[in-house]
């Protein structure tokens, strides 16, 4: 029978400017009775990078330019919120009194660029996305190596809305030590049909399978260590997460809205 663990690490501290993240997370995992494996994949949230890295702003610091004064209007929100955006944008994709949809700098197509209040402290504070997620991923499994001797793999997720579907759903931003697909291209089916466009991204679906344990409020579980997932998936030292975002050329839906 076919099965893995995923595992919440429960009493995890918050977490601020210059922590050593991974060395938290180790010592965590071992006060849940966790010790880790070689092949274990490490989802964490990614506020708790941004909080680490020093990516918290204080609204009252920002001066908004007149760019985000004018597009203020349009969104209606702070222009101050609305400059925090736009240093964080390549494209503005969609801006209305509903939404704010942009192409960020690191190539993620997101509402507000990433940047949302949940779980930070402090009043007229926001969180910024990592600088660059695939790093600070691969700088986490590298510490993590450092103090345990474990090769394992590291998902930064965070969560986002769906095109054509209701609700939210944690995706991978930053990846170190993983394969982001499982492909079965050119294998063949039950049946002996050969397979032509079945390639999964399973570093989204670890992602979202990390959330059912993780939760969104004040759960205090930024932390998911899988085990037992299979070693095709895991293990693979030459990824990023640009592996996964789409091209505009191949995108099927550049013509529908």
């Amino acid at each position: 029978m076919k099965s893995f663990a995923a595992f919440a690490l429960e009493g995890f501290p918050l977490i601020g400017s210059g922590d050593d993240l991974a060395k938290i997370i180790v010592e965590t995992a071992r006060e849940n009775g966790l010790e880790f494996e070689d092949g274990d994949v490490i989802v964490a949230a990614q506020k708790i990078f941004s909080k680490a890295e020093g990516r918290v702003v204080k609204l009252r610091d920002v001066v908004a330019s007149r760019r985000a004064q004018r597009l203020a209007k349009t969104v209606r929100k702070d222009p101050r919120f609305v400059e925090l955006v736009l240093r964080e944008t390549k494209k503005v994709l969609k801006a209305s009194g509903e939404i704010l949809l942009v192409e960020d700098v690191r190539g993620l197509v997101c509402i507000n660029a990433g940047i949302d209040k949940s779980n930070v402290q402090g009043r007229g504070e926001f969180a910024l996305l990592p600088e660059n997620p695939d790093r600070s991923a691969e700088e986490c499994r590298k510490r993590i190596h450092q103090l345990t001797g474990r090769d394992v793999s590291v998902v930064v997720c965070d969560t986002y809305s769906r095109p054509f579907r209701r609700g939210q759903v944690n995706f991978a931003i930053g990846i170190a030590g993983i394969n982001p697909f499982r492909d079965y291209r050119g294998t063949k089916d039950l049946f002996g049909q050969v397979l032509k466009v079945k390639n999964v991204a399973v570093v989204d679906e670890i992602a979202a399978a990390a959330e059912l344990v993780m939760g969104q409020a004040k759960e205090g579980r930024p932390v998911v260590i899988f085990k037992g997932l299979d070693r095709s998936v895991v293990s693979h030292e030459k990824c990023n997460i640009e592996e996964v975002s789409i091209s505009r050329k191949e995108d099927l839906f550049r013509n529908v809205l």
